[in-house]
């Protein structure tokens, strides 16, 4: 496999996928934050997470469009309202889907997986209804266009380096949310004794509601990273809510730093194995490594210590 290649094409090569692989993982961790939140924190197997990401895909393009046509001088700074109005959409519709569906199914996760599953199937006929069947892609502003030459061979495109840099600051983020706030503390209490947080006036099920809605959010700006990498269409969320899954029970369920290095090992392993060999191949050996991996640690990469 590598015996064509000399050293430095090598160094090239591996420096360009590890490049590659750290925009897939942006986006990786960006949907396993989200779904760790939901799965990890709430026990709930969100098979329409692939679905609520790309309602953020959606209303990217759409603010995109609207602001091509009736804002054109502010188009530049486009694709942060989009970020914004991608979050509250998927937030609210995650709300909504939580109050009206999830709640009735805590603590049953067959249930829950055939349930979401189903409303996947739902959302993807409504956005085939809405948008239709054509994928459709976003115009991205001048600024975020073109690539920095790292190496007279290797090139950094920006709008990658724009995606790694709003999944840092959204990873800080969601970590000082989850351990050093009060609402972090709630939901590590709803998380650790769901009865005695309630016996000490914490409200669980507006916990449960504002948790499943911040992880849909998540999702929503995740769709916001995706259309800069693939074109958006109805059944492009299925596509990554397999990995995303592989992700959170790589790392460990309940665990930030597990989600954050499983996202990191898997997209690049990906993305070098993808250069050498077929994708359909890159994923099957992924697959099989991490599965091998859980045989003999299936509790993850780490794990969060509970009291029972």
């Amino acid at each position: 496999m590598f015996g064509e290649y000399s050293l430095g094409d090598l160094g090239s090569i591996f420096a360009m996928q590890g490049f590659a692989g750290l925009i897939l993982f942006s986006v990786y961790l960006l949907m396993a934050l989200g779904l760790a939140i939901i799965f990890g924190q709430m026990g709930v197997i969100n098979m329409a997470h692939g679905e609520f990401m790309i309602l953020g895909a959606y209303v990217t393009w759409l603010t995109s469009v609207f602001f091509t046509e009736h804002l054109p001088s502010l188009f530049p700074i486009y694709f942060f309202v989009a970020m914004a109005l991608a979050f509250c959409a998927s937030g609210a519709l995650g709300m909504l889907v939580e109050w009206a569906l999830i709640k009735r199914l805590y603590k049953r996760p067959l249930d829950t997986l055939l349930a979401t599953w189903g409303l996947s199937l739902i959302l993807q006929q409504v956005y085939r209804s809405v948008f239709g069947p054509r994928e459709v892609g976003v115009t991205l502003p001048d600024w975020m266009m073109g690539s920095l030459p790292v190496t007279d061979v290797v090139e950094v495109q920006i709008n990658g380096l724009f995606v790694m840099g709003l999944t840092l600051l959204i990873t800080v983020a969601v970590f000082f949310m989850i351990f050093r706030s009060r609402f972090g503390q709630q939901i590590r209490a709803v998380v650790l004794n769901r009865q005695m947080a309630g016996a000490v006036g914490i409200d669980t099920e507006k916990v449960d509601r504002l948790t499943f809605g911040l992880g849909c959010g998540i999702a929503g700006v995740a769709g916001s990273a995706f259309t800069m990498i693939g074109s958006t269409g109805p059944t492009a969320g299925q596509l990554y809510i397999v990995d995303t899954f592989l992700i959170v029970v790589f790392g460990g369920a309940a665990s930030l730093f597990g989600t954050i290095a499983s996202a990191f090992s898997i997209s690049q392993t990906q993305s070098t194995l993808e250069f050498f060999l077929s994708g359909s191949m890159a994923k099957v050996i992924t697959l099989l490594t991490v599965v091998g991996i859980l045989m003999l640690r299936p509790q993850g990469l780490f794990t969060l210590k509970v009291r029972r």
